[in-house]
């Protein structure tokens, strides 16, 4: 996966042209947070392996998660709970975690290229990239912290609620976890706003 490397390098105008890489995790979860985050490397690193968190198996990118925060600039993260995902609705919230996940990193880069079509406000230029995760080396790097960040806040969440099998499906709407809540309700944890089938069908079925 060379070529990703090879695609930032293009945005480079000069050696010390700085790009920072952002994706995020967790959109489409019925439960816990979305989490975003933003990487710098030196134009000359490059570590093999680093694709699409979604093209690898949980132990890769855990394996991978170390080697780039070695190797890393600098990186941050960015989390937006349940609650604020119901206020502002899920878009927004993405926009906000990874806002934040830039603002956590201490060195300034010259542009930020972002995963998708949307775009949160910053002064500095941004550039969003849809499929960059697929295509370009920080933002592929940005997406597996994001994902091994957001796997390790499930597994943990797994833990006080262990009826809905977290540590397994990581919140997503799995048969095992709709189930779960059909028949123990939502916890604390649950975005409300993305439950209205879940909780309609429910109800029809008390009343048949």
């Amino acid at each position: 996966m060379k070529e990703n490397k090879e695609f930032d390098l293009k945005f480079c105008t000069s050696k010390t042209f700085l790009l920072a890489g952002v994706d995020e995790a967790g959109r489409g979860p019925l439960a816990g947070p979305v989490v975003a985050a933003a990487v710098i490397f030196d134009n000359d690193t490059f570590i093999p392996g680093v694709n699409d968190s979604k093209q690898l198996s949980e132990l890769q990118r855990e394996d991978l998660e170390k080697i780039i925060k070695q190797q890393a600039l600098t990186f941050g993260y960015g989390i937006v709970n349940e609650n604020i995902i119901d206020k502002i609705n899920i878009l927004q919230a993405t926009l906000k975690a990874m806002k934040n996940a830039v603002s956590k990193l201490n060195v300034k880069p010259d542009l930020i290229i972002i995963d998708g079509n949307k775009s949160f406000y910053s002064k500095i230029p941004t550039k969003t990239i849809v499929k960059g995760d697929a295509q370009s080396f920080s933002i592929a790097a940005a997406s597996i912290l994001a994902k091994v960040k957001r796997d390790k806040l499930m597994k943990k969440a797994a833990m006080k609620y262990p009826n809905y099998l977290w540590e397994k499906n990581k919140g997503y709407g799995t048969k095992e976890h709709i189930s779960a809540i059909k028949e123990f309700g939502y916890s604390d944890l649950h975005r409300k706003t993305f439950l209205t089938r879940i909780i309609n069908e429910e109800i029809q079925e008390k009343l048949i």
